[in-house]
């Protein structure tokens, strides 16, 4: 933390706190509640709140004195902390997406909380085929009478209620779509799109293959974020949908390898 940050403390909201204290624990490795309470001039007590919703959210695991990033500790946050993390953000971008979707044809909707908000902002108006490998997308469009409804098949993560595996990977392969939604555990300018799973980050490729425009659906919280299993880089991506608190600058930086990006 820089001393600009020391002098804007005063005025910080939990909310901006908070995200100073991941990006913190994200580039150190690690917080500890003393020193970040003597850094933005708060009390322990505010700083372990502060920690508990951070973990509440999946973004951090508490050890004793402080947290502990879960990319160091390579956990991935399970979908109820997930629906639970930036919910407010995630509605934003879900609306925005839907400016993207086709008048007709077919779309592809990853596995994810955000595309999840997606399908619940479809318009029932418009008669669209949906291939999705996604439990939650699917049980949302099948109520949907406008949408013809193709659920793939393959190994279930219980971690995010997606299909994944040979299966999976072999039925996106013999699509093509008009448009491909899909979410990302990370963006990187160095690394691209990432997940920490393999198998899922497969079935992300095959979906990037199959779709003729492709679009991301990310909190600007998985801004700066690397993971396990890299599934794109940025300019395999034509459109960037985040919120508003990823910066212009950074939104700039993204846009200069090749994706608009978005600031809902």
């Amino acid at each position: 933390m820089t001393e600009h940050t020391r002098e804007s403390t005063p005025t910080l909201y939990a909310a901006e706190r908070q995200a100073l204290i991941l990006r913190s624990a994200q580039a150190h490795g690690r917080v500890e509640v003393a020193a970040v309470a003597a850094e933005l001039d708060v009390t322990p007590e505010t700083v372990r709140r502060d920690l508990t919703v951070l973990e509440r959210r999946g973004r951090v695991r508490r050890v004793h004195g402080g947290a502990i990033p879960v990319e160091r500790l390579d956990i991935e946050p399970t979908v109820a902390a997930r629906i639970e993390a930036n919910a407010q953000e995630k509605e934003r971008i879900a609306r925005a997406a839907v400016e993207f979707l086709p008048a007709e044809g077919t779309v592809i909707i990853d596995g994810g909380t955000t595309t999840a908000r997606l399908a619940e902002f479809f318009p029932r108006d418009r008669e669209l085929t949906v291939v999705t490998t996604s439990l939650p997308v699917a049980s949302t469009l099948a109520a949907f009478p406008g949408v013809s409804l193709h659920l793939v098949g393959g190994y279930l993560r219980g971690r995010t209620l997606t299909a994944v595996g040979d299966w999976t990977t072999a039925a996106l392969a013999g699509i093509y779509a008009d448009v491909a939604f899909l979410g990302t555990n990370g963006l990187s300018l160095e690394h691209g799109l990432s997940t920490p799973d393999q198998r899922e980050a497969a079935a992300k490729r095959a979906m990037i293959a199959s779709a003729k425009e492709r679009v991301v659906l990310m909190d600007a919280d998985k801004y700066g974020q690397a993971h396990f299993s890299r599934f794109a880089d940025l300019d395999e991506i034509d459109t960037v949908i985040t919120d508003d608190s990823l910066r212009a600058e950074d939104a700039r930086s993204i846009q200069q390898l090749g994706p608009q990006v978005v600031r809902a």
